[in-house]
């Protein structure tokens, strides 16, 4: 890994494997246009400035990531390829799974199924898991660093969400969180009443 990363135009680039991430998110662009005229007007849960700021920031710091991702060689034939690969393809794994399982549950019900009986963000980890493959894969610190500011950004804005879907889904959304761990874990047991 050097410490002034490549900058070239190649067919082998980071862009193959950050090209999910343009899929995924105009998949949800278009897909929330009609989640949101179904949900009705979310509950009125008043949103910290941390989020607010995190999500002002997240565009901006995606597009600059997938504009990198462009000029960013991959490390082909190397361990650091090999490394990152399997990384990424374990984030890729988790995504697709998460997204089938949001594209599928009925939208008043929380997502639960899935890579959510894992996880109660699974999308956050999985992207986070597939920035640190690119950064691995590539030998780029940059990237690796999109990697750490995306997990801090992710984590700031994550209490935010469980508030909203507390109050959207109520009494079925705090059994989930109390059976779920918030980033990555085994299930806890149900207990039977």
């Amino acid at each position: 890994m050097s410490l002034i990363p490549a900058f070239e135009i190649g067919l082998w680039n980071a862009w193959i494997l950050m090209a999910w991430s343009v899929i995924q998110s105009f998949g949800f662009m278009l897909l929330s246009k009609d989640v949101y005229k179904k949900a009705g007007n979310p509950p009125d849960i008043k949103l910290s400035r941390a989020y607010r700021i995190v999500s002002f920031l997240s565009m901006p710091l995606w597009l600059l990531a997938i504009a990198y991702s462009i000029f960013l060689p991959l490390q082909l034939g190397t361990l650091w390829f090999a490394m990152g690969l399997v990384i990424y393809l374990f984030g890729l794994i988790m995504s697709i799974s998460a997204t089938v399982s949001f594209a599928t549950t009925p939208i008043n019900e929380p997502v639960t199924g899935g890579a959510y009986r894992y996880s109660r963000h699974p999308l956050y980890v999985s992207l986070v898991l597939i920035y640190l493959g690119v950064g691995i894969a590539s030998a780029s610190w940059v990237f690796i660093i999109f990697a750490v500011v995306w997990s801090v950004m992710l984590g700031v804005s994550v209490k935010d969400e469980e508030r909203y879907c507390s109050g959207k889904y109520g009494a079925a959304y705090q059994d989930y969180m109390n059976r779920t761990p918030r980033w990555f874990g085994i299930p806890k047991a149900v207990k039977s009443k």
